[in-house]
């Protein structure tokens, strides 16, 4: 595969090619020795030259009545290919959700690490749903994502106007912390004895968003309608066994 073939591949090829090299070759020029140096119009060369200045790959100077074209350094197109690969990595979680949603097909993504915990956790609070449901399991949020991170998320989600509505387990509360509250728009139950909570899991639309404990050291989330609300139902059944805490204002 040629040169020419190979930069086809990214959107540079044609008279975008040509002008481009052409332009690498003469050190910068006017329009029109540009234009004439690939074989073609002025008119012609001139949108193609700003298709490529709006790629970076060259910049337009006025010098006087005259317009000059000079080329940049070919490693814009490494930099713009990093940028377009982080965006993609940023909107992919919503695009892959958004594409499942629509074909009725449930979705699974596996985020493995302290980083993939931090990802599950703060993915909760995307979308428009005002109402989460979750169980907590304290002992093992306060080794990861740690006490810092999980303040800072309960800080932004009040923030937000969501209302959480949280089982603990009170044999796995290590601090007397997160108590109910309706400044914190949080209301409190302890599970009965018999249930011990070692995972935490949240319930928020159509996902369920689920934190392993600091050993296995992994997010996950389901992606489900379905799922979702048979868990829901799951949570308001122990919900209704639970013993409400003492609410502060």
């Amino acid at each position: 595969m040629n040169l020419e073939e190979k930069l086809s591949r990214i959107g540079i090829s044609g008279t975008l090619y040509k002008l481009y090299l052409t332009t690498i070759r003469l050190g910068g020029g006017s329009v029109t020795e540009v234009a004439a140096g690939a074989g073609m119009a002025r008119t012609t060369a001139h949108d193609a030259l700003a298709k490529l200045e709006a790629e970076g790959l060259v910049r337009f100077v006025d010098h006087g009545k005259r317009r000059f074209v000079v080329a940049q350094d070919p490693g814009i197109l490494l930099e713009r290919s990093e940028a377009r690969r982080q965006m993609l990595e940023d909107v992919m979680p919503v695009l892959r959700s958004m594409y499942h949603h629509e074909n009725g097909q449930p979705n699974v993504r596996f985020h493995p690490g302290p980083e993939g915990i931090r990802t599950v956790l703060w993915e909760t609070l995307s979308g428009d749903e005002k109402d989460l449901r979750a169980t907590l399991s304290m002992r093992e949020l306060m080794v990861e994502p740690g006490l810092e991170e999980m303040e800072r998320y309960l800080k932004e989600r009040a923030r937000r106007g969501i209302w959480l509505r949280v089982i603990r387990s009170e044999e796995r509360d290590i601090a007397p912390i997160w108590p109910s509250s309706q400044e914190e728009r949080r209301e409190l139950r302890y599970a009965p004895a018999t249930y011990n909570l070692a995972m935490t899991c949240f319930i928020h639309g159509s996902k369920v968003s689920v934190i392993s404990s600091a050993r296995e050291s992994y997010g996950l989330i389901l992606d489900s309608a379905d799922f979702a609300a048979f868990q829901a139902s799951m949570f308001d059944a122990m919900w209704s066994l639970s013993t409400p805490a003492p609410t502060i204002p």
